[in-house]
């Protein structure tokens, strides 16, 4: 997962034409800590349709206040610059919910492109 320290670089991501995801987290988060063992797999399970980033929520509060994101970790999918969607609570976060956030992402991303 490429990580982005700072807003400049996150606006040149997410205004590319594939689907970002970006996923927010913290270092001192359990439940960041708790989804790291399966990340690499979803990445690669999605790899050449999502480009992942991480942002460390620390590192960027002024994007995160921003975009009202309260929770983490957090996921909010962007292409063109544009928000698709977001799977953004305070709850802790399964793979399953995790992929079933980036199908979403994906059908709202295809369906936008037609």
């Amino acid at each position: 997962m490429n990580k982005v320290s700072n807003e400049q670089a996150f606006q040149e991501q997410i205004s590319q034409p594939t689907l970002t995801i970006a996923v927010f987290k913290a270092s001192w988060c359990k439940d960041c800590h708790y989804i790291e063992p399966f990340m690499p797999a979803v990445e690669q399970a999605y790899a050449g349709r999502i480009t992942f980033i991480e942002l460390d929520r620390d590192e960027v509060s002024d994007l995160c206040e921003q975009l009202n994101i309260l929770g983490i970790p957090s996921f909010i999918a962007f292409r063109g610059g544009q928000e698709l969607v977001r799977f953004v609570s305070k709850l802790r976060k399964t793979r399953e919910e995790i992929e079933e956030f980036l199908g979403r992402a994906i059908e709202v991303s295809d369906a936008l492109k037609s």
